[in-house]
């Protein structure tokens, strides 16, 4: 099982990012794909296009995000277990995201999801 990080896009790649995978549903803003530098775009396991609109990254609202997307996570599992298996040989896993707040966003609640099947 590789060790989970989260980064946000616009942080330049570092060689400890080891794979570097987007979560995101929607290709960040103002990002090549080449700048962005990554390795793969989990987006089917990203937060759904209605949960993503309720939650407007709302502080106040992560509490139920969370409660939310990982009961979407729960109905991904055949994804979430093929994403799983791809990335087992990797040392390193960094989650990478577009939004603005490094504390509230899908990555973090996804990294705790993936540590708790591990």
């Amino acid at each position: 099982m590789p060790t989970f990080q989260v980064k946000r896009i616009y942080t330049p790649k570092a060689e400890s990012d080891g794979l570097r995978i987007l979560v995101d549903r929607i290709w960040p803003r103002g990002v090549s794909k080449q700048a962005a530098d990554l390795d793969g775009w989990a987006k089917d396991i990203a937060p759904s296009t209605e949960l993503r609109q309720w939650f407007a990254h709302a502080p106040d609202k992560f509490p139920e995000f969370t409660k939310r997307y990982q009961a979407e996570l729960d109905g991904q599992r055949g994804a979430i277990d093929a994403y799983l298996a791809e990335w087992a040989d990797h040392k390193t896993v960094t989650l990478v995201y577009s939004a603005s707040d490094a504390q509230h966003n899908q990555a973090v609640v996804l990294r705790a999801y993936l540590e708790g099947r591990g």
